[in-house]
Formats: C-alpha cells, sequence, structure tokens
C-alpha cells in the first residue's frame, strides 16, 4: 500500500510565504483563495517570545469529514490516501467547506484574476470553467504525482513527481512521500522527531505532520 504524506519542519520554516506564492502559480487560484497558507503564530511569554510558522491546507484525511457530508460523491479518497474532488459532480453546495475543521476549502463563483481584467499566462493557461461555482481545495497537486509515476519518478524524491510547495521550499521545511515506505524521507522524519497533526482529536487522520522536536 502507499500512503502519501506531507511533513512540515516548524523548526525550519522561516515563514516566507514561498510554498504559497508556488500554489497560487501552479494552480492559478484567484484572489482570496489560498490552497497553502502559512500561520503566523506567536508562541511563549514575555520576555520570552517567539514566531511560529505553520503551513497549512487540506490536509488529506484518513477519514475525510468533507467526503462524509458530500451530498454528490464528488469528494473521494483514492487509496494513496489523496483526497479529490470530481468537478463534474460537485454541485456546489459548499457543505465540505463548512465540515472541514481546517478551513481548506474554498468556492468561487465568477472568474477573478490577480491583476485585474487581463489573465497573467498561468492564469490563461490554468484557469478553467470546470473550477468555478464548486469546492476546490490543495490537491497535493496530484496530476504532477499521476504523471511523474508515469514517467517512471518518484513523488517525494524527482521534482516532476513532487507538489510544487514542497519543491519551492527554499528552507527545506516540507517534505512530501510514501509514509507506508520506511526508507522514505518522510517516514524517517516521523520515526525520528516529535510531532503532531492538526485537530487529530476529531478522528480525522490527517496526512500532514508537524515537526517540533528531536525524538526522546
Amino acid at each position: 500500500m502507499t500512503r502519501y504524506v506531507m511533513v512540515a519542519d516548524l523548526r525550519r520554516c522561516v515563514g516566507c510565504q514561498t510554498c504559497t506564492a508556488a500554489c497560487k502559480e501552479t494552480n492559478a487560484t484567484p484572489p482570496g483563495v489560498q490552497w497553502r497558507r502559512v500561520l503566523d503564530v506567536e508562541a511563549g511569554e514575555y520576555p520570552d517570545v517567539r514566531r511560529i510558522f505553520i503551513p497549512t491546507g487540506c490536509q488529506h484525511c484518513d477519514e475525510p469529514p468533507c467526503r462524509d457530508v458530500c451530498p454528490s460523491t464528488a469528494t473521494t479518497k483514492r487509496s494513496d490516501g489523496i483526497v479529490t474532488i470530481d468537478y463534474d459532480l460537485c454541485i456546489g453546495c459548499a457543505y465540505c467547506a463548512v465540515a472541514c475543521p481546517y478551513e481548506a476549502r474554498f468556492k468561487v463563483d465568477r472568474v477573478e484574476y490577480a491583476y485585474g481584467g487581463q489573465p497573467m499566462d498561468n492564469e490563461r493557461a490554468r484557469i478553467k470553467d470546470e473550477k468555478i461555482g464548486v469546492a476546490t481545495k490543495c490537491t497535493f497537486c496530484v496530476e504532477r504525482i499521476d504523471a511523474g509515476i508515469k514517467a517512471g519518478k518518484v513523488p517525494g524524491i524527482d521534482p516532476e513527481a513532487t507538489p510544487a510547495c514542497v519543491n519551492s521550499c527554499i528552507s527545506g521545511a516540507l517534505r512530501f512521500g510514501d509514509m507506508e515506505d520506511p526508507d522514505s524521507a518522510v517516514s524517517r522524519l516521523v520515526a525520528e522527531n516529535q510531532w503532531f497533526r492538526m485537530h487529530e482529536d476529531q478522528g480525522t487522520g490527517p496526512g500532514f505532520y508537524y515537526l517540533w522536536d528531536k525524538g526522546q
């Protein structure tokens, strides 16, 4: 079996938002829609206060609540753990956006461009009518993964088969790969470090691990 996950090392993330920019460029998401976000959080008490940057987005859950409330079966989870949306089946009810505890889903009802009336080249190439009036979210760049695997590439190792946000991370804070492979980078990082998963107490089984300290 294969279980693709993402790992964010909070000790390495510098809050540069390059992953956010790479995601927007790759997916041509409209203004106000960020499939990959970086939260800026203050921790500690004065005078020992520090900032923590937390990349977030769709967690590609084992038990995605968005799937469970979808009346049209547009949202599904693949055997490799990636949660997808079939735009042809989505009816735009936005039940999934309400159910998602990660605020990772978006719906836009009209085409908008970053700089007003004229689209940039990436927007012209990637904005499609099928993404208007339906739910959208991070897909772990599933088209890149599938095309890369077909070409003999390995997700998490070869950039051609790895999500754009991971490829762009200047500090190496984001990693991607197969959690079921004990030799993968994500498996080793989770095994060797202390980590948490967001809202795990809700039984979602997130596919996004956050490292915060060395293993005990």
